[in-house]
């Protein structure tokens, strides 16, 4: 489960006055300072895209694995499909990723409350968590179909992780979105059900927040406005953190 709340989505702008001088000093200093964050921020998304179509090493990553887990035990077949899956499907037009990836996991995994798996009232596992357990929640599904689809050449600004209120069992729930465009319907990859839905066919869904690689975001009545980055869920960052302990590269898991 996840809460139906999130906090401390309050930002401050502050102003500077433009005095005498300030346009040369900001020239000389400030500007050369701007240019090279910007390159820095270049070079970095540009390792990070390389390492989002570079192909993970399942073999270290199943060893890693077995040191922080034990033995994976059936669970090591659910990640070799997993691993195929992956390797098979890169080439298929984009909407037949989404149907491959959430049937998979659809298919792979049991749904199971974290409190009767985990023993913790709220836990987010990663992929290779939920393979191996072959079972989580609502959230674990839609990790593990974005990090898959992500590794596939989905842009991350298609895919939103979605927290919605299920209207029909009355409790919070997540689904995976997809943007074919930034103003399009967006498609819904839910765990309750195998076919992709248009948003505004799952009137069952209330949409709540969303967040991917790049932000946080909110719905509104001219689409979703952005109000912040991850940095702010724990819970996303504890994934992104155990995944790097498994073995994924540290520049897929941004």
């Amino acid at each position: 489960m996840v809460p139906l709340f999130f906090a401390g989505l309050t930002f401050t702008i502050k102003r500077f006055p433009l005095c005498p001088g300030c346009l040369a000093l900001a020239v000389r200093y400030v500007i050369p300072r701007i240019a090279r964050w910007l390159a820095g921020a270049l070079l970095l998304a540009g390792i990070m895209l390389g390492g989002l179509h570079a192909d993970w090493d399942f073999s270290a990553i199943s060893r890693k694995a077995t040191a922080l887990y034990g033995p994976l035990g059936a669970g090591q077949q659910r990640i070799d499909a997993w691993q195929n899956l992956l390797a098979t499907q890169k080439q298929v037009s984009e909407m037949e990723k989404l149907k491959v990836v959430n049937l998979f996991f659809n298919k792979q995994m049991r749904y199971v409350e974290d409190i009767d798996l985990w023993h913790e009232v709220d836990y987010w596992e990663t992929p290779i968590e939920a393979l191996w357990k072959g079972a989580g929640d609502c959230e674990d599904y839609a990790i593990a179909k974005y990090f898959s689809l992500r590794h596939l050449g989905v842009a991350s600004d298609k895919l939103r992780i979605t927290y919605v209120k299920a209207l029909r069992q009355n409790r919070a729930h997540m689904v995976l979105t997809y943007y074919s465009s930034p103003d399009a319907m967006p498609l819904v990859l839910d765990s309750l059900i195998d076919p992709i839905k248009p948003a505004a066919e799952r009137t069952d869904l209330l949409p709540v927040y969303s967040f991917n690689a790049e932000g946080l975001y909110l719905p509104g009545a001219k689409g979703n406005k952005k109000v912040g980055d991850t940095k702010r869920l724990s819970r996303w960052q504890d994934v992104l953190k155990k995944m790097q302990a498994e073995g994924f590269p540290v520049e897929t898991t941004n």
